[in-house]
């Protein structure tokens, strides 16, 4: 593998945002917009009646200058505010350009083309603003509404409809068929199918029961169903997801704070070129005003505002694209990045395995009886979050092991748990810290750890009496091969397995899916080092986990994917990206996604600063008025527009092939290849 320069954390740190934060919701942003744009062509109507007057001769010239300067006015005023915050920052940018032009036309008392002038560049600021108002509406419209109001039932068994606000952590609350859910929670009566695809971008729908899983703004479909509510509000799936695609459109990526930078030089450039127009034009026998409209023609085709959208257009398209397959950034700094990273690093269990483990063997030490085994290691489990604990868990249930309620419990990442009962202390966990805790166990240890080869196992010791391992197996994902053969394609020179499980499991998973490289039996501490030494030798590591174990490490990366819905809060708040779902072909779609995202702000770039210098050259010739000057401004800006959101064509081509009948993986992706190129 070759050493290329690696992007680090602080490239992705958020900036504040460009637009007024105290906006309380996305409906009273829109409505504002709305209002100009009445304001606007109320404007504009009063131009077209001045200038009507004007050329019928209904009132003198000097009558119809009066509504025409007063429209100019009104609407100039709305271009002063940017202006001012510009200068208050420091800078001179393209809105002080823009007040200059049309200050300009009002001081040559050519009010229609100062009118028209302002008119133009208010109405296409604010559609642009409404359009990705609308992009951002869209977005969230994707994971669902939240309905206001919950059924909650007592202890009776009464339901009574409450807000939403009043719902509280503990409560049941009852869902029929053909609602959303209101809440997070957990089953605990009734059965029924869930539609997911608000979150997750699945169109096929979960079966549930009791001891599931659910999710608030997905719709439950057939059967009634009761649910113990485990969040509410803004914590709940759905209200994270919304807060992160806020945080996410609010941030800069480096490449605009640049563009910006750039920007601001065109104004100097384009002062010096006005100033220079109107030198040759006076010259040239043309007359003063004559001189000066053709100066201010130049200032406004040189007003960078496409320049300006290249990136935040695009950026917004491609987190909606994103967010309809259950994909969420949260910056905008990790989806550049996911653009050019070449190694990936997975977790195994729940990763590239389904992370549903199933108990296929007990091995007790000698003189031990299997159902002690399995008894003691539920007992010690019971409380743990851990795939494995919970596996052994629901294995203790289906055989009806008694389980003890431990007095005491501890969790010891990335080792196992402590717990203390009445028949004596538990540790159940890796072979390595039974060891250290009790060396001269090591010997039975390794004599039983034999027998498990390629499977998982956890094991058990009480009061330091070691008493054998529970053996346990999941099944690697069905796609996941084919998702790694298609990151390679992408250009992923190295791909390999870091976890905590054994080398003889791991080995077993690597050599089935075809992974370059394992990294077994690591600690989190030794995960987290290892990225860190690939990030520091320039690699541009992807980090794809789900587990508490694997927050460290998808910090460090230069991208880092938390998996699914049930995957640790952990590895979701520590991760730059979270997927809503288990699938894991959503990661080449996301990097390529993230590279075309990135060859789609370099035509903006390109193309916005053609315009403005193709604008320039034909302006300094006198070939362009204020009017025309006007109506040009806005083509670049259409353009960036429509290029940009092509992304959602992008995103709605994957979810429509991905909805086709079963025709495989390979064909699949083998359509993503054709609209990667198209």
């Amino acid at each position: 593998m070759s050493t290329i320069a690696s992007s680090r954390r602080d490239e992705m740190e958020p900036t504040a945002p460009l637009e007024d934060p105290q906006l309380s919701s996305q409906s009273e942003q829109e409505a504002k917009i709305e209002w100009k744009i009445v304001v606007f062509l109320i404007g504009a109507i009063v131009l077209a009646c001045s200038v009507t007057a004007d050329w019928t001769n209904m009132v003198s010239k000097e009558v119809a200058a009066v509504p025409a300067g007063l429209a100019a006015l009104l609407l100039g005023g709305f271009l002063l505010p940017p202006a001012w915050r510009e200068i208050r920052r420091g800078e001179f940018g393209s809105r002080c350009l823009v007040v200059i032009a049309v200050g300009g036309a009002l001081a040559l008392e050519r009010y229609f083309e100062a009118g028209l002038l302002a008119f133009i560049l208010n109405i296409s600021n604010e559609i642009v603003e409404r359009t990705a108002s609308g992009a951002r509406r869209a977005i969230e419209a994707l994971v669902g509404l939240t309905p206001d109001t919950a059924r909650v039932v007592d202890e009776d068994g009464q339901e009574k409809e409450v807000q939403i606000t009043d719902v509280t952590l503990g409560q049941i609350v009852r869902v029929r068929p053909g609602e959303n859910l209101p809440v997070d929670g957990r089953i605990v009566k009734g059965q029924s199918e869930i539609n997911q695809a608000s979150l997750t971008g699945e169109a096929i729908p979960v079966s549930v029961q009791a001891g599931s899983e659910v999710y608030a703004g997905t719709t439950n479909l057939s059967g009634i169903i009761e649910l113990e509510v485990t969040q509410v509000g803004e914590d709940t799936t759905i209200g994270k997801v919304t807060q992160l695609i806020r945080e996410a459109e609010s941030t800069k990526t480096q490449r605009q704070q640049i563009i910006e930078q750039v920007a601001r030089f065109f104004v100097p450039i384009a002062i010096g070129v006005a100033f220079i127009v109107f030198m040759l034009s006076a010259n040239n026998q043309q007359t003063q005003q004559d001189a000066f409209a053709s100066a201010l023609a130049v200032l406004v085709v040189a007003v960078p505002a496409a320049l300006l959208l290249a990136s935040p257009t695009a950026m917004v398209a491609a987190f909606g694209a994103a967010a309809r397959l259950g994909i969420l950034v949260k910056s905008t700094g990790f989806l550049e990045a996911a653009a050019s990273v070449n190694t990936i690093i997975m977790d195994k269990t729940g990763t590239i395995t389904t992370g549903t483990f199933e108990v296929t063997k007990l091995v007790p030490a000698e003189g031990v009886q299997g159902a002690d085994l399995l008894k003691a290691a539920a007992t010690a489990e019971r409380n743990s979050n851990h795939p494995l604990a919970q596996s052994i868990a629901r294995t203790a249930d289906k055989a009806r092991v008694p389980v003890e309620t431990p007095s005491e419990f501890q969790e010891i990442h990335g080792k196992g748990v402590r717990a203390v009962t009445q028949g004596g202390e538990l540790h159940v966990g890796r072979s390595s810290w039974l060891k250290e805790l009790k060396p001269g166990q090591a010997a039975a240890i390794e004599a039983i750890e034999a027998k498990i080869e390629g499977v998982s196992g956890v094991h058990v010791m009480r009061d330091g009496k070691y008493m054998g391992v529970v053996g346990l197996e999941d099944r690697v994902r069905k796609n996941t091969k084919n998702v790694l053969q298609r990151l390679r394609e992408l250009g992923a020179r190295h791909i390999a397995i870091f976890t905590g499980d054994r080398l003889s499991v791991a080995k077993r998973v690597g050599v089935a899916v075809g992974v370059d490289a394992i990294e077994a039996e690591c600690l989190p501490e030794e995960k987290y080092q290892l990225v860190r030494d690939l990030v520091d030798r320039g690699y541009r590591v992807m980090m794809v986990g789900d587990g508490i174990n694997d927050g460290p490490s998808l910090a460090e990366a230069d991208v880092g994917v938390a998996m699914g819905l049930s995957g640790s809060d952990i590895a979701a708040n520590s991760a730059g990206v979270a997927l809503m779902n288990d699938d894991l072909s959503r990661i080449p779609f996301f990097i390529e996604l993230a590279r075309k995202t990135k060859a789609i702000i370099l035509q903006n770039i390109v193309a916005s600063i053609l315009f403005v210098i193709v604008g320039l050259v034909i302006a300094s010739t006198g070939f362009i008025n204020l009017t025309v000057a006007g109506l040009y401004q806005i083509l670049p800006v259409l353009f960036v527009m429509f290029n940009s959101f092509r992304l959602f064509r992008f995103g709605e081509s994957f979810a429509a092939i991905e909805g086709e009948a079963e025709g495989g993986p390979k064909r699949r992706e083998a359509s993503m290849r054709g609209l990667a190129t198209a």
